[in-house]
């Protein structure tokens, strides 16, 4: 299901299914994080959903992520768009440090390692085989990611944003990973699937009200 026009980046709330079959395979970039054939096999087979909330508090934005894979555990991801680090820790990815921000179309600034062919993927001007590309809106989300379980550990950065992909309009990620001079590029694409349900003990704010 196409995202409609009011969801952005700004306004992020709802449900995302990950669409396998418009994304790129993620296999390798998963095994240059050191996860297991089990684990990436799982991942492969798993129907992931995310449940985005999207709230402003004390004048600056935040998106909390519940990660559901089915056959795997449950994980929350607390972003703060303000670029200070912040430590974050699953049963998947292991422990991490990684800081978040919006971007506008024409002033990223990659955080990472990579190279210029890097950073031009995550500002979706070319796609993995070089056609070129686009996001649609001005304003976008920069995470950047440091794996802290060894010193040796791998560094990724995500590009958010939305995109026209078979005369849709879906939510997408630009993720770059970097480890032991080895890199891996991916365009993950999600379909929406409407409102993020309301619990009983939501306050308002992650539904995007002020």
């Amino acid at each position: 299901m196409a995202a409609p026009p009011e969801i952005t980046c700004t306004n992020l709330s709802g449900k995302f299914v990950m669409n396998k079959s418009l994304s790129d395979d993620i296999d390798s970039m998963l095994a240059l994080q050191g996860l297991s054939w089990l684990t990436r096999t799982a991942i492969s087979l798993a129907t992931v959903v995310l449940t985005i909330k999207e709230y402003k508090k004390d004048n600056l934005y935040h998106i909390d992520i519940t990660s559901v894979a089915s056959g795997l555990s449950t994980t929350q991801e607390n972003r703060t768009l303000d670029w200070t680090e912040r430590e974050h820790s699953d049963r998947i990815f292991g422990k991490c440090r990684g800081k978040s921000r919006f971007w506008k179309t024409g002033e990223y600034k990659m955080e990472g390692p990579g190279s210029q062919e890097d950073a031009t993927f995550l500002q979706a001007h070319k796609l993995k085989n070089g056609q070129d590309s686009k996001f649609l809106d001005d304003e976008h989300v920069q995470s950047y990611v440091k794996n802290i379980d060894s010193p040796a550990g791998w560094e990724a950065e995500m590009a958010w944003g939305f995109e026209d992909i078979k005369g849709d309009r879906r939510y997408t990620r630009r993720i770059v990973v970097w480890k032991n001079g080895e890199f891996r590029r991916a365009r993950v694409v999600y379909d929406y699937k409407g409102a993020a349900d309301k619990q009983d003990n939501d306050d308002g704010l992650a539904y995007g009200e002020e």
